[in-house]
């Protein structure tokens, strides 16, 4: 990992600017700024490299140009001059293809640049950031022309500022309705940062690509019950550049390759049934191969016909079960971290942050034997890249990890730029989706028990629970479907006489929420399985299997809808003749 250059805090652009600037054009001159200014020594290798290379960059060269005008211009009559300018400008290079039913239905490749400018009045502990004032996000040209981008960062920069005139007028005008239960500063400050990282470049063979999603989905010919088989590959690339007049100035790239298989059928009673495995890694080299990935195609062509022949559950169930590493991921995630985020309420509302957590802070909500780290530093775990894993974050902050639930305790949440209460700093956990204002989030989350069992351990514990309580099976879920928790898309009866598995379908899973993980969760296994998470925000969740003692499972008939009224075109070889 590349050094980092910390620059001496300031409080007020109209103090820190000069020495902010002056670094600047330094950088950008490729001079070293002297160790008294820079606070380090202005001999330093790496300081000389990553000057070169924002020298040589033009989209840094517009930004860094364009803040500093905006310094010394930005000022509208009433209207009080920004304390604080922000850019970031995303670069997106995506391949996307997909196929269906033997055929390729899209193959292109799309490149577009997002900019994002945000004009803070006011100060630290009280500013514009509210409502419309968070951000004008645009898109800006894809060539490196410098007055075109500088051109389209101006009149962003010009609406932002407009926006956060009004905005701080309406905060203002709002503050003195309400009486706020805690006094929390709008905007925390950090240490400005320099990180100028190589760019990021899609690697990959767009023929044998496209051959694969093409033979994978010809699989449907096998079953003339199944009524989708598609396939899909997109590979991104995503390079971001950030500065801002605190004298921040960062840019990284992250590629992202992700292959996805779906298939859908419907039961004799109309029942929907489908299965979607993907896979998301962050390098070509883990790619799957032809035969691999057409195996899994052909794996989700089996496990339909299973479904379609497997009995619905007929009967209300109270009792121990067991998730699968894959469907406790989901759990971890959507429990765990989306709640671990320490998001500030909105002005006038009560509370540390938002979500189940908000009251939660130094009380137990997990068993005492497992403890909950996000740390994004980690780039691999067991030879699995983790496309969470960042070393500095959306603002520009470099990542600290954070021991979130120690022994069963919430003792920290995972904190941005904006402050909460007791947590007046970031902790580099701010994460910004593409042309939108960041917000915490989870970079690397991992589950770490103090004690845990072997899957077949916990199989084994799970079928005597059901012979202590006299119950002649359990349950076991082996995925959750990706729109919440309470849709198991595979799951099996356990039964407790032989300790065989039953494939059953139409299920709801109840009571799977964060009083039931504090209470109910009670042994958890030695099987971390790494979930790649897609989605507006790059995350990743490791997660081992997770056994219950108690959960309801009951049947759930929403997913039903008429067949189709006359079969599907003919699939044998002699009907293309």
């Amino acid at each position: 990992m590349k050094p980092l250059l910390i620059i001496s805090r300031r409080s007020h652009l109209s103090k820190l600017a000069p020495l902010a600037m002056l670094f600047i054009s330094m950088l950008l001159a490729g001079v070293q700024p002297a160790s008294a200014q820079a606070g380090i020594a202005s001999n330093s290798p790496a300081l000389a490299a990553q000057a070169t290379a924002a020298k040589s960059d033009p989209v840094l060269q517009a930004m860094l140009a364009e803040l500093d005008r905006s310094k010394d211009q930005l000022k509208m009559e009433s209207v009080a001059a920004p304390y604080y300018v922000e850019y970031r400008v995303t670069d997106i290079d995506e391949f996307d293809a997909n196929a269906e039913f033997g055929s390729l239905l899209v193959n292109q490749r799309v490149r577009v640049r997002v900019l994002r400018a945000v004009v803070r009045i006011g100060d630290y502990k009280q500013d514009s950031y509210f409502g419309q004032g968070q951000g004008v996000a645009e898109t800006a040209p894809i060539e490196n022309d410098v007055l075109a981008l500088r051109h389209a960062l101006w009149l962003a920069t010009d609406s932002a500022y407009k926006a956060a005139g009004e905005a701080l007028a309406a905060k203002q005008a709002m503050m003195k309705e309400i009486t706020p239960d805690q006094t929390v500063n709008d905007f925390a400050q950090a240490e400005p940062l320099v990180a100028v990282e190589p760019l990021a470049k899609l690697q990959f063979d767009e023929a044998r690509t496209a051959h694969m999603l093409e033979a994978a989905t010809a699989l449907y010919r096998q079953d003339p019950e199944i009524q989708v088989l598609s396939a899909s590959a997109r590979f991104t690339v995503f390079n971001e550049y950030y500065v801002n007049t605190e004298g921040t100035i960062t840019r990284r790239g992250q590629t992202l390759y992700a292959t996805s298989v779906a298939g859908s059928t419907q039961a004799a009673d109309g029942m929907r049934l489908d299965r979607s495995p993907a896979e998301l890694v962050a390098t070509p080299e883990e790619l799957p191969t032809e035969a691999k990935f057409v195996a899994e195609a052909q794996k989700v062509m089996d496990t339909l016909k299973a479904l379609r022949e497997a009995p619905v559950v007929d009967e209300e169930y109270r009792g121990p079960v067991l998730l699968s590493p894959d469907a406790a991921s989901d759990v971890l995630a959507t429990l765990i971290g989306d709640n671990a985020a320490g998001r500030k309420p909105a002005p006038g509302r009560n509370g540390r942050t938002v979500g189940a957590f908000a009251s939660g802070f130094k009380s137990r909500v997990l068993p005492q034997f497992i403890s909950i780290v996000d740390d994004p530093t980690k780039p691999s775990f067991q030879g699995h890249s983790l496309t969470g894993s960042y070393t500095f974050d959306d603002d520009g902050v470099r990542v600290t990890p954070v021991t979130v639930i120690d022994k069963g305790q919430l003792v920290n949440f995972l904190v941005g730029r904006q402050p909460i209460q007791d947590f007046p700093a970031s902790n580099g956990h701010d994460r910004a989706p593409v042309g939108a204002p960041p917000q915490p989030h989870y970079g690397v989350l991992a589950l770490q028990p103090s004690e845990s069992s072997s899957p077949e351990e916990l199989r084994k514990r799970l079928i005597q629970m059901c012979h202590d309580q006299g119950k002649a099976y359990g349950y076991r879920v082996e995925t959750l479907s990706g729109n919440g928790l309470t849709s198991p898309r595979l799951l099996y009866r356990v039964w407790a006489n032989d300790g065989h598995e039953e494939l059953v379908r139409g299920s709801l899973l109840n009571e799977l929420d964060v009083r039931g993980l504090r209470n109910d969760l009670i042994a958890v296994g030695n099987d971390p399985f790494v979930s790649n998470r897609s989605g507006n925000i790059q995350g990743t969740v490791i997660s081992p299997s997770m056994l219950f003692d108690e959960l309801e499972i009951r049947r759930d008939d929403r997913a039903k809808g008429k067949l189709p009224e006359y079969t599907a075109p003919p699939i044998s070889a002699s009907a293309h003749q």
